[in-house]
């Protein structure tokens, strides 16, 4: 699929508890538009092993077993925001989860001349997600998705994509541990969220429909964004 063209660059975050298909979505903002996403997993992974000031800090923080310092992380983004992949806009999925995170950011971009152009909370139901993340599984062979209710394989066992036999499912993808993920979530961004409102840049989106249809509400805010 050919990407759309957006007006200006556009700097997206995208704010959803667990199962809320963030990565799903960024991946198809993404395609459409040709914006990069960035997760701070992925940048870290990335600093480290391309050797950089950044990165040689933050594997000695990792390797130390301890958590790597919003410092550390901001530095890392500043220096992957500097590279040209990055100049037709950027979705950031997992950052920044505090408000003081939120206000580091803020700055970041404030010396770039960039600045947060929508902050997008994927809204869901709580009990039904808990739903939707207890009850899936993947085939161990290819990694194909499959859930007990919403999408089962054609023949009980045997993986469509594949043919394997051989399904799993995430040891805390499980009820209990769902339903505490969940009110970590809401502990932790309710503040974000707020911080975001009162910026006027927080745009809600309704995440319990199809998978097409949230994408086409993204689409619509990211070209609002961008213009």
């Amino acid at each position: 699929m050919d990407a759309e063209t957006l007006t200006k660059s556009a700097v997206l975050i995208l704010l959803g508890p667990p199962g809320a298909g963030k990565g799903t979505q960024a991946r198809m903002l993404q395609d459409k538009f040709g914006l990069v996403q960035l997760s701070t997993g992925d940048l870290l992974r990335a600093a480290v092993a391309a050797g950089t000031e950044a990165g040689k800090k933050a594997k000695t923080v990792m390797e130390a077993g301890e958590l790597v310092s919003d410092d550390i992380v901001l530095a890392i983004l500043k220096d992957r925001l500097a590279e040209p992949d990055t100049y037709k806009g950027v979705i950031l999925d997992g950052f920044p989860r505090t408000t003081a995170q939120a206000e580091a950011l803020d700055d970041l971009l404030d010396k770039t001349g960039q600045s947060i152009n929508a902050a997008i909370s994927l809204e869901v139901d709580d009990a039904a997600m808990v739903t939707r993340i207890s009850g899936r599984y993947t085939c161990a062979n290819c990694g194909e998705g499959y859930h007990d209710d919403y999408k089962q394989p054609a023949i009980n066992g045997i993986c469509d994509k594949c043919g394997g036999t051989e399904m799993k499912r995430r040891a805390d993808d499980n009820a209990e541990t769902v339903g505490t993920r969940l009110a970590a979530y809401h502990a932790q961004t309710a503040p974000l969220i707020d911080y975001y409102d009162r910026k006027g840049a927080l745009r809600r989106v309704d995440a319990m429909g199809s998978i097409d249809t949230i994408a086409i509400d993204l689409g619509k805010i990211a070209k609002e964004a961008s213009t």
